[in-house]
């Protein structure tokens, strides 16, 4: 489903005015190769095209919360935007942060993104059932490798917890700065399984490093229809990731309407619908009053899940 409120043709400054010759430059909080790195890059390719080159840049660590507490300062700067979603929302309370999205200026919704509960290849777990049979005997050993304290993958790990009728505080999660070092603790035994954006691990999956028992999808998904969903296994539970971009808190209305502008017509640009279909993102454009709307409803949402799960 695709909602925009793109400022009306041919009014207004273009996010080029607005620039005055700087550099677009687009902060990835995340360490390289995880979903906000992934999707800072196939914007910087995207956006070549309207207003040249672009510099993307990591700031790591902390669920995207250490890049949040340096982004803030850049103030009334239209010059910096910053790839965020559902994980720093939940990272900001789960670390107590001092800073939320609420002290940016959310520009645009870009893409929905599903999780992949995966095992080792060489796993016993070879089916959703056998997990949660698992879960039910013995919650605190099924270690579970996945991203920051308070990230999608942790309220996914809650809420699966719940499902079998446990207590979601018990569960043995292994909190990571990015999906490599994750996917290291599950392979070395660490952990029993592992919970990733399924765009970071799907190369594992297809090369066999990894296997899949389900996604997190209210359906089967069509880059991977060979992999069920939770609540075919018994779990009744779905959940999506969500990515977009925010702009410093101070900018002015001028800039704001213009650098939505730009991000909307970057996502119709032939290079942003080919990294939707290679990357498997769905499109979630979304832009103006109703998506600084959505940031406000979810980081309320959030706060209340990491609550009643005993992550808050």
């Amino acid at each position: 489903m695709v909602a925009t409120a793109p400022a009306e043709e041919g009014t207004g400054s273009t996010a080029v005015d607005v620039l005055d010759g700087a550099q677009l430059r687009i902060m990835a909080p995340a360490a390289p190769g995880g979903g906000w790195d992934q999707t800072s890059r196939e914007m910087q390719a995207a956006l070549r095209e309207l207003v040249g080159r672009t510099e993307v840049y990591n700031v790591a660590g902390a669920g995207g919360t250490i890049g949040l507490s340096q982004f803030v300062r850049f103030d009334d700067d239209p010059a910096q935007l910053m790839t965020t979603g559902l994980i720093m929302v939940g990272a900001a309370k789960a670390n107590k942060s001092a800073h939320s999205l609420a002290d940016t200026t959310p520009l645009v919704r870009l893409t929905t993104d599903y999780q992949a509960i995966v095992v080792p290849a060489a796993s016993p777990l070879r089916t959703t059932a056998d997990l949660a049979a698992a879960m039910r005997a013995d919650l605190p050993a099924v270690s579970i490798a996945g991203g920051s304290a308070g990230g999608v993958e942790q309220i996914l790990a809650g809420l699966m917890a719940k499902a079998v009728g446990g207590n979601p505080a018990q569960v043995s999660y292994v909190a990571h700065s990015g999906g490599g070092e994750a996917l290291t603790t599950l392979l070395s035994g660490r952990a029993v399984i592992g919970i990733s954006g399924l765009s970071e691990i799907q190369p594992q999956i297809e090369a066999g490093t990894v296997r899949a028992l389900a996604v997190s999808s209210p359906e089967r998904l069509p880059s991977v229809p060979g992999i069920p969903t939770l609540r075919e296994g018994g779990l009744d539970v779905e959940l999506q990731n969500w990515r977009g971009v925010t702009a410093p808190k101070g900018i002015s209305d001028e800039a704001e309407q213009a650098l939505e502008t730009l991000l909307l017509d970057m996502t119709r640009t032939s290079a942003w619908q080919d990294a939707l279909k290679r990357r498997g993102w769905g499109d979630a454009t979304l832009a103006g009053p109703e998506f600084e709307e959505f940031v406000r409803t979810e980081q309320d949402r959030v706060s209340q899940v990491l609550d009643e799960i005993g992550l808050g």
